[in-house]
């Protein structure tokens, strides 16, 4: 080996020497770096720890009304439930415990107007609640803490409950309003009437016909055979009062409206609704819709004389539903203007992203339709279920279990019990939860709905 090639070898070597000294330096100055941020977050955490609790005690407390809007497509359902914390109202309550806005659910006078199931959307779900305020009197809903001392204390602006709240929210979950109403305020028991919308593409039903079975609803009927009987949980009353159901278009000028892709909304008002009811009223709608049933198939299965037992049959699928409106009287709501830009914003967004989404779709189904093509599969998507090859009429279908039948069950397994009532006949007494998914439950509770009154006795903290 040449002088020349040698000390090439050496320069290369000593080198690489340099190289590798540089990346150890670079190594231990990284792990340095490292042990002093897990260090400073170490600190940090003990400093957080050594921070006194917010003391509610101090604050007054507010009982007001909060209007929100959710995409319930992700979440299996509104109320919490045990078996999984994937709800709205979980959801709301980790934003309220978040913003200090209340110390616990147990305290906080906590009631809401419905419970939407599984993928249903509300766009006016309301719910009462007492939260942390600024007023120390002079106004609506304000409660003073025992021992705080009211006089000198300057009158300031009430918290932005819209902003706190949004901002700790998914965005599929929006504050919309908020009133400041009395303390015997219920959102459950003061809601004078809730509206559901059920969206559905035309396709080839015939809606004037639909239209026309949808009015067969209004009233005070048993809707015993259209819902799911919750016997289980204590619902026993299955009369409901429906004040309007109606069949339109979406939009209030279709450009076609023989198109069918053309949205069409089944709206149905009433003072409270069964488990499912709006579900199975729907899919009798759609059967009419495609001239399977006639409408009078409506008044036969609301004649209970006639038709103890409900005929088995599939529902109507979650997604389309929507808590429409809760109305309240003399409940006032304040907007943050502010914040309900953000609200809209937010909306749009999702807006965009799903009319996009389905006009590519559209574009992709047209271009692959032959122009003599019948579109009626489209409603078939909306039932449950698997679609039967032969259709089989409702009233020859087997039934399920009788109301009686099912009582007896659960008497049996001590779920309910039999008494004798003060003029010697039977009655049938529930031992156990109330109802979670009738917003009444009882004969009482009906009854005094209608009278305007709210029901006596009953946990309300539970509902």
């Amino acid at each position: 080996m040449s002088e020349e090639v040698l000390l090439a070898r050496v320069k290369a070597l000593e080198e690489e020497v340099e190289r590798l000294k540089a990346q150890l330096k670079i190594e231990r100055d990284g792990a340095g770096t490292e042990e002093r941020i897990q260090t400073s977050n170490r600190s940090k955490k003990k400093k957080r720890g050594a921070e006194r609790p917010f003391d509610f005690s101090v604050h007054p407390r507010r009982h007001v009304a909060l209007r929100l809007a959710y995409l319930g497509w992700q979440y299996q359902g509104f109320a919490v439930q045990e078996n999984t914390d994937n709800t709205v109202e979980a959801r709301l309550f980790e934003a309220l415990l978040k913003t200090k806005l209340i110390q616990d659910r147990q305290t906080s006078s906590y009631h809401r107007c419905g419970r939407t199931d599984k993928g249903v959307s509300a766009l006016s779900q309301v719910i009462s609640i007492d939260l942390r305020s600024t007023q120390y009197g002079g106004v609506l809903g304000v409660t003073v803490p025992a021992g705080v001392e009211v006089k000198g204390k300057a009158s300031a602006e009430e918290l932005p409950y819209m902003k706190m709240l949004n901002r700790v929210l998914p965005q599929d979950i929006r504050i919309l309003q908020w009133a400041p109403v009395e303390s015997g305020f219920s959102a459950r028991f003061d809601c004078q009437s809730r509206t559901y919308r059920y969206y559905f593409p035309r396709g080839d039903l015939d809606v004037d016909l639909m239209a026309e079975a949808a009015k067969r609803y209004e009233g005070t009927h048993d809707f015993r055979n259209i819902c799911k009987m919750d016997v289980g949980n204590g619902v026993l009353q299955f009369q409901r009062s429906i004040l309007s159901a109606s069949i339109q278009p979406a939009q209030p000028s279709p450009t076609c409206p023989d198109d069918p892709h053309q949205l069409y909304v089944f709206q149905v008002k009433g003072l409270a609704f069964l488990y499912h009811q709006v579900r199975c009223m729907m899919a009798l709608l759609l059967h009419i819709g495609q001239k399977l049933e006639a409408p009078e198939i409506i008044d036969q299965l609301l004649d209970v004389e006639k038709n103890p037992r409900k005929p088995q049959y599939s529902m109507a699928v979650d997604y389309p539903l929507v808590l429409y409106d809760c109305h309240f009287e003399g409940v006032n709501w304040r907007n943050e203007t502010e914040e309900e830009n953000h609200v809209l914003n937010s909306l749009y967004q999702h807006w965009v992203q799903n009319a996009v989404k389905t006009q590519v779709l559209l574009g992709m189904i047209q271009g692959l339709q032959k122009t003599n093509t019948e579109m009626s599969s489209l409603h078939c998507w909306l039932m449950e279920g698997s679609r039967q090859r032969k259709y089989q009429p409702l009233l020859d279908r087997p039934r399920c279990e009788s109301l009686e039948s099912r009582i007896q069950h659960f008497v049996k397994r001590g779920r309910l019990e039999q008494e004798e009532g003060e003029n010697g006949e039977e009655t049938t007494v529930f031992r156990g939860k109330r109802s979670k998914h009738s917003h009444l439950t009882t004969t009482s509770e009906i009854k005094e709905q209608n009278h305007g009154a709210k029901p006596t006795g009953c946990p309300l903290q539970n509902l």
